[in-house]
């Protein structure tokens, strides 16, 4: 029981930090077209950040199991995983699409 409740902390840890980072993206996406580029560079930044504590907590768990530890599946993990892979993709739209404003402003303001 004791290393269930360890893989249900670690997958609401992944939830929560993926969860903080899909809205700085949103955030990030919101902002730059709005014209606040340097704030929309710097939302994509902090959820770059978040991000990054939920990959390496959900990295912690493949490496459990590549040791032998199995990690039976769960619908708490499989939300975990379904979210960092949503926070995944709205940070490559973010970087993406604040990029292509970012154009936009340059070429109004050339």
């Amino acid at each position: 029981m004791e290393d269930m409740n360890k893989i249900e902390m670690a997958c609401f840890e992944i939830i929560a930090n993926v969860g903080s980072a899909r809205s700085c993206f949103i955030e990030a996406i919101d902002l730059a077209g709005e014209g606040k580029i340097d704030e929309a560079e710097a939302r994509v930044a902090e959820g770059e950040q978040f991000f990054l504590v939920g990959h390496a907590k959900h990295g912690e768990m493949i490496a459990q199991e590549a040791c032998g530890d199995h990690i039976d599946p769960s619908i708490i993990l499989i939300h975990a995983e379904d979210q960092l892979m949503s926070a995944e993709a709205f940070g490559i739209l973010a970087r993406k699409i604040v990029n292509v404003y970012k154009k936009m402003e340059d070429c109004i303001h050339a």
